[in-house]
């Protein structure tokens, strides 16, 4: 056969083409090995599983969108799969579809936590890394997702929670322990020693891992500042910058990128990049001024 006819070599180009896309998921499967292809295909809106978050939890899907911008950018930076970052971060938070209204950008006007205890809290937030991981294999998604699934909050402290339970038993104590003098008061004795018990740490953090690659670390760090943005009062360079040394120096001394194998030099980019990602996305808008009025001056 003549391979200079122009028919037969464009034959044989689709075909290759046709060969290689067929072969690929089996190659993928034997090897455990996933390609960029495939991270790609994954990121598709359309997937079944990524739709089902857009239907149940609309707010999870906005904010794992906005992550999955801050961490490809970043990843982009210092020379780390940006695909497999923007991938993982649509798909990092898919746990939360077992109880959406737990969560603050899913809520309305309601918050379930005031009707709860901070520990129960704490138990139901940590409970979406390991649903999420169970749904993440039940839709045979790479390991290296459901590796970031389970990492994306490393061992990190929830907060919040942490400080309300702190908070409520100070006052227990407090309340108990001016109970406890009274009494003594009155019956003319000592007054008992204080016999509170101390909130565990342990209880309020996330069971980990800690990130193991750089993808992991840029996503823990992409998904706890495009969350803490959200308070922000003002936007403007000073803010987000100040925002972002706080929210990397915190992980830093809390071991959070220990094993990561992320170097200072790399941690330096992301933070550089995670400020003028921030920045971009929460960019100032011009006011459009109703019928009949004069524009307002813009601030330059």
């Amino acid at each position: 056969v003549d391979s200079s006819i122009p028919e037969f070599n464009i034959g044989s180009g689709i075909g290759s083409g046709m060969f290689a896309v067929g072969i690929l998921p089996v190659l993928e499967r034997v090897l455990k090995l996933t390609s960029n292809i495939t991270y790609l295909e994954l990121s598709n809106d359309n997937h079944k599983l990524l739709r089902k978050l857009q239907i149940i939890a609309p707010g999870t899907f906005n904010h794992s969108a906005n992550v999955a911008n801050l961490a490809a950018d970043a990843a982009t930076r210092t020379g780390a799969n940006a695909l497999l970052c923007r991938c993982a971060s649509l798909y990092h938070d898919i746990g939360k579809m077992g109880k959406p209204e737990y969560f603050v950008e899913n809520q309305q006007d309601e918050n379930p936590h005031s009707l709860i205890n901070p520990t129960l809290s704490a138990i139901v937030i940590k409970s979406h890394v390991r649903e999420g991981a169970i749904s993440a294999k039940e839709y045979h998604l790479p390991r290296a997702i459901i590796d970031i699934i389970e990492q994306h909050h490393g061992t990190g402290l929830i907060q919040y929670f942490y400080h309300k339970a702190k908070t409520a038993a100070n006052a227990a104590a407090a309340h108990a322990a001016a109970a406890t003098t009274a009494t003594a008061s009155t019956a003319n004795t000592a007054p008992a020693s204080d016999a509170s018990t101390a909130v565990s740490e342990e209880t309020f953090r996330y069971d980990g891992p800690r990130p193991q690659s750089r993808e992991a670390a840029i996503i823990l760090l992409s998904d706890s500042l495009e969350a803490a943005s959200r308070s922000l009062e003002k936007v403007n360079p000073k803010t987000v910058g100040d925002l972002v040394d706080a929210i990397v120096a915190d992980r830093i001394k809390d071991g959070q990128l220990d094993d990561s194998g992320l170097t200072f030099n790399e941690v330096q980019n992301i933070r550089e990049s995670l400020k003028a990602s921030l920045l971009h996305m929460y960019h100032h808008r011009i006011e459009y001024p109703k019928e009949g009025e004069k524009p307002k001056p813009q601030k330059p």
